[in-house]
């Protein structure tokens, strides 16, 4: 197998973007992709479009991709659709690197857009209600939320207006947390800090306004220990990556210190476990797999992008990336070592909270903020000697754990 190389990435802001449609964010994506390599539509031997809203919003089911494409004008060549929930343009991008690596062609694109908003609310929080089993959406929601017993849930820390159902779901496990290790809701509350302090110098996020931990806390309740700026948006948005073997590379001339290495994609499937088996959380053993894939470890990693559609998301996937010992992703967060300076830097794009999370475009903006954090430039934001990243993208949720769990790895050269 040849090596791969992402070299060119490109992404639209996220945020509340009703004047542009799903085929304007993709161009506008991909456009910015095909640039940033300095290619064109013709050179490309495959594209995979990543998408999981719009039939629910739209009712445009199928061949989503082809239409959002041919739009621009790609066309001809294999156009593959996928779906994994949250986690449905880290699918797609490992789909366009093994695609290359089985050696069917030289130059892939993967992209990933959502239209997350609207005026019918009702419409948008439903999206969400069909990544779990819709079969047993009331068993799921008492399996999961028995969870958050024995942990006292403070008078007047639910809101009354509307949010999707898994926020539920995201307290409850928080509390299993909080009840095992004593994780504190400060401890939470300063993830969420850190990462809008982050998006304040990330021109591409929703959301660029400072909090104190302070001011986290004491703003509007979700549901316990869960506050508004703890938790991701609905957020509209598009990102595009262009990948290549090593042999196109060559051929290309794009400069080296611009390719970035893939070093490594997983996809894993959860598995039925015991919640207090937290070492065979889906996560961790798809990260396990990542490091041998890559021949490295927690320690070699320089930066990381993960899945925090909650503050506390952050807490436990840093646990489950080996970046600190089970239980200790609240201490370590509220010491500073996940901020830009510290230990290691996590979501320095902001993350879900506050970059936005459209959903079938989130892995591809992680993979734009650590491509551009291997190269040297994200400004202000920039993690200083960046040489190997991470990326932690989850999607839907069966049993008690993560439905799919995808993890790239990326390596400077």
């Amino acid at each position: 197998m040849e090596d791969v190389y992402v070299i060119g990435v490109g992404m639209t802001p996220f945020g509340k973007l009703k004047v542009l449609s799903l085929k304007e964010l993709t161009r506008q994506a991909v456009v910015d992709a095909l640039d940033d390599a300095g290619i064109v539509n013709e050179e490309l031997d495959c594209a995979f479009f990543a998408n999981s809203a719009q039939g629910h919003m739209e009712g445009q089911h199928f061949i989503r991709g082809q239409i959002a494409l041919r739009n621009m004008g790609i066309q001809r060549i294999p156009i593959v659709n996928v779906e994994n929930a949250c986690a449905s343009a880290s699918s797609a991008f490992n789909l366009a690197v093994n695609f290359l690596r089985a050696g069917a062609g030289d130059i892939a694109l993967a992209v990933g857009a959502e239209k997350m908003f609207s005026d019918d609310k009702d419409r948008m929080f439903s999206a969400f209600d069909s990544g779990w089993d819709i079969h047993t959406a009331d068993e799921n929601l008492k399996r999961m939320t028995k969870l958050g017993e024995g942990v006292a849930v403070p008078p007047g820390t639910t809101s009354s207006r509307p949010y999707s159902v898994f926020m539920d779901v995201y307290g409850a496990v928080t509390r299993f947390h909080m009840r095992k290790f004593g994780t504190t809701q400060r401890q939470i509350a300063s993830v969420a800090s850190k990462n809008h302090a982050h998006s304040v110098e990330n021109p591409l996020a929703q959301y660029r306004n400072r909090y104190t931990v302070e001011e986290v806390l004491a703003a509007p309740p979700i549901t316990y220990p869960l506050t508004l700026p703890m938790c991701a948006p609905i957020s509209d948005g598009a990102a595009a990556a262009i990948l290549c073997t090593s042999s196109a590379l060559r051929r290309i001339g794009v400069g080296r210190l611009r390719a970035v290495k893939v070093l490594a994609t997983v996809v894993q499937s959860g598995s039925d476990r015991a919640p207090d088996e937290i070492d065979r959380q889906c996560t961790h053993l798809a990260a396990k797999r990542a490091y041998e894939q890559a021949g490295v470890g927690p320690e070699d990693v320089s930066v990381a992008e993960v899945h925090d559609a909650t503050a506390f998301g952050e807490i436990i996937q840093i646990e489950n990336l080996g970046f600190c010992a089970f239980g200790d992703g609240g201490p370590i967060s509220e010491r500073g070592e996940t901020s830009i300076g510290g230990r290691i830097p996590v979501n320095p794009s902001g993350g879900l909270e506050s970059r936005g999370h459209p959903i079938g475009a989130t892995g591809l903006g992680q993979i734009f903020e650590l491509v551009t954090q291997l190269r040297g430039e994200a400004g202000p934001r920039q993690v200083e000697g960046a040489r190997i990243a991470l990326a932690e993208n989850g999607g839907g949720l069966h049993g008690i754990e993560e439905a799919v769990a995808c993890i790239t790895m990326l390596g400077r050269q």
